[in-house]
């Protein structure tokens, strides 16, 4: 059975840190492009981060590009979610999501929407506010 699971997610003052997490099982980092998506109140949900091992490449959306950084750990297979800087319109639930690496720069799949996806977490819920 696959598993992918968030932990991290919680309240932050806006520019403060979290860190997410998000265990996967049953498939490996080496085969799965993994990363992030996130969806605020009333809003579609938008890609923010992925990682490609396979191919090493990896995606981070505009919006938080030189605030969030993607990262992985092969041995624990977790793939993690620094973001510093945080901003109110950073809170949203933060899933976790994995697709079967068939092409090269499979990341970029973040960049058009949350479709094709083989796998999802429950999310976590990211809330910045002072």
């Amino acid at each position: 059975e696959v598993q992918l699971v968030e932990s991290g997610g919680g309240l932050a003052q806006p520019g403060g840190s979290l860190r997410l997490s998000c265990a996967v099982s049953g498939i490996t980092l080496d085969s799965y492009a993994v990363g992030w998506f996130r969806q605020g109140p009333g809003e579609e949900r938008e890609g923010v981060s992925c990682i490609s091992n396979s191919d090493g490449t990896s995606y981070t959306a505009d919006s938080v590009r030189g605030r969030f950084t993607i990262s992985s750990d092969n041995a624990k297979n977790t793939v993690y979610l620094q973001m510093n800087s945080l901003k109110s319109e950073d809170t949203g639930v933060y899933y976790c999501a994995a697709i079967l690496v068939i092409r090269n720069s499979q990341c970029i799949q973040w960049s058009v929407g949350p479709y094709g996806m083989d796998y999802w977490g429950e999310g976590t819920l990211v809330t910045v506010s002072s």
